[in-house]
């Protein structure tokens, strides 16, 4: 957690004012919206200084549907540049690409361990995504929440900005830290979900 240091007046003594971690995501589809900025990337900019915060350009997520490595390549690059013309700033906020960082994979594949298969059934956007086509859908799409939970307990995010769409990923996510917690002792901050009313 990053710590601010505070001289206390007249007192020649110093404070630390610790700032809570925020982690959001956000695919890069290629078909960036006003929806993302409203329901998103306003909120990250206008909270950046009350933050800790990590915003990642979740490319692994991507490969759940079908892509290539050029237009995943292009899709990366754009979304970076409207992130920061948007007003993501880099001396505020860390802004990276999920597949820079081995440990989202590695730690998903962890977290599988303590993730039960009814749980993931039950996702309604893999529901929606799969539009019923079971069998014919990648594995990826499957497991994509328990990769949405390595991404949030990897950098101890106290909280997570998400729409409604994902609050169901959000919960399962702290199922998953409690179960892993339970289980191995404690290891994981159990993050709380950051919802706003404009643009949800």
């Amino acid at each position: 957690m990053v710590t601010k240091q505070t001289e206390t007046a007249g007192a020649g003594t110093s404070t630390l004012e610790k700032k809570p971690r925020v982690f959001s995501g956000i695919q890069p589809s290629g078909n960036f919206h006003v929806g993302n900025y409203l329901g998103a990337i306003r909120n990250w900019v206008n909270q950046q200084s009350d933050f800790e915060n990590s915003f990642c350009i979740v490319d692994l997520h991507s490969l759940s549907l079908a892509t290539t490595r050029e237009s995943m390549r292009a899709n990366i690059r754009s979304l970076a540049n409207v992130l920061v013309a948007s007003g993501i700033d880099p001396r505020q906020s860390t802004l990276f690409v999920q597949s820079d960082v081995p440990a989202h994979s590695e730690l998903c594949w962890i977290l599988q361990s303590v993730t039960q298969y009814g749980e993931l059934r039950r996702m309604t956007q893999f529901k929606d995504k799969g539009g019923g086509t079971d069998e014919s859908v990648s594995a990826a799409l499957f497991t994509y929440p328990v990769l949405m939970a390595a991404d949030i307990l990897l950098y101890d995010a106290e909280y997570v900005p998400v729409g409604e769409d994902q609050k169901q990923h959000l919960e399962l996510t702290r199922d998953i830290a409690h179960r892993f917690n339970t289980r191995y002792g404690d290891t994981f901050v159990v993050p709380k979900p950051d919802i706003k009313k404009e643009g949800a």
